[in-house]
């Protein structure tokens, strides 16, 4: 079974407002639905767990059921999972609850609330690409210059960017493994983990990269929301 873990508990801080970017309004629905709908809709997902904080449990409960249908929500929800001290920490606390349920060797496919154009291509895409893979990242290739420095104030050298590549998101795992990763990292390491990937590179696991989607960008500033709004307006 293939397991969505659809993480829903940032604060959006650096956005600013009272309310977190993955539940501001956009054309008359939260930003979480968005992805909510393709990961539920998905053929090939037979599972959805969701982090948030408990406040916003009932809005996401009631405004995915809305656009997803009750019947799709009975079927592939499983649970709500508490957000953690960073956003690893998030991911870790699914992992555990999905540990309940599902298999070590199933698939889990951890996607950011805030990424919210989430394609059934790139979701089939990342699920085919980890098949016989501890994993699956979908990247693009940098198209800038990249230059390295030691201390953010002078260039130390230039980068070969055919070699570096950006990381996005869904990133699919199994679960076992996965789950076993991030369990080595506590209590302390994974506090400092900024990208999913991160914990399966340090435990040596096998992550295939497959192309990313540029229009699965990811809402983290005020122009960001501004760039989706006009996307939704123009479809």
């Amino acid at each position: 079974m293939n397991i969505a873990l659809l993480l829903s508990g940032g604060t959006g801080t650096r956005m600013g407002g009272n309310i977190p970017k993955q539940y501001m309004e956009v054309s008359g629905r939260p930003v979480f639905t968005y992805c909510a709908e393709s990961l539920f809709a998905h053929k090939h997902i037979g599972a959805v767990q969701i982090v948030a904080a408990p406040e916003w449990q009932e809005e996401i409960l009631r405004r995915t059921k809305r656009v997803i249908g009750e019947e799709m929500w009975e079927r592939k929800f499983r649970g709500f999972s508490l957000p953690g001290e960073n956003r690893q920490l998030s991911i870790f606390h699914g992992l555990e609850n999905i540990g309940e349920y599902g298999d070590d060797q199933d698939y889990v496919l951890i996607h950011d609330a805030a990424r919210p154009l989430l394609s059934p291509k790139q979701i089939g895409d990342c699920l085919s690409g980890a098949a016989g893979h501890d994993g699956a990242m979908p990247v693009l290739p940098m198209k800038d210059t990249v230059y390295y420095s030691e201390d953010g104030c002078t260039v130390g050298k230039l980068l070969d960017r055919k070699t570096i590549y950006a990381g996005q998101a869904p990133e699919v795992f199994l679960l076992g493994k996965y789950r076993e990763a991030n369990r080595r990292l506590l209590p302390d390491r994974i506090l400092a983990v900024n990208g999913s990937t991160e914990p399966a590179v340090m435990a040596g696991l096998d992550v295939a990269m497959i192309p990313g989607d540029e229009r699965n960008f990811k809402i983290t500033t005020r122009a960001d929301l501004e760039r989706f709004q006009k996307i939704i307006q123009e479809m």
